[in-house]
């Protein structure tokens, strides 16, 4: 099993997120983040004076796959969320040891 970790631009959630529901992924994490890359912040004029956003807001999703899905999911995501432009995202992929439904005890491939 492989842990997915997407970093995204907001308004592509619901993209990534219809297209994984569509391939067959039904459970996901997603948090607000805020964080800088490439694009390193901008500037904002507000009441008359200019101040430096260093952070701008991100989504961070989270899944679990299969190790045969892996490769997959990694494309839907990339297709769901590709602007073209800087600070698109990130995607991170981290083995998992074992994982454990809570509310029935089942582990790994069967907790999924």
């Amino acid at each position: 099993m492989k842990k997915i970790e997407a970093v995204i631009k907001p308004f592509k959630l619901e993209d990534v997120k219809d297209a994984l529901t569509e391939a067959g992924i039904t459970g996901m994490t997603v948090s607000d983040v805020k964080g800088y890359g490439r694009q390193q912040g901008h500037s904002e004029l507000y009441r008359g004076a200019e101040y430096v956003v260093d952070f701008l807001p991100k989504i961070k999703i989270e899944l679990i796959v299969a190790e045969d899905s892996v490769d997959s999911t990694i494309d839907i995501i990339i297709n769901a969320a590709k602007t073209g432009k800087i600070g698109d995202g990130k995607i991170f992929i981290s083995p998992i040891e074992k994982t454990i439904r809570i509310r029935t005890g089942e582990e790994d491939e069967d907790a999924l």
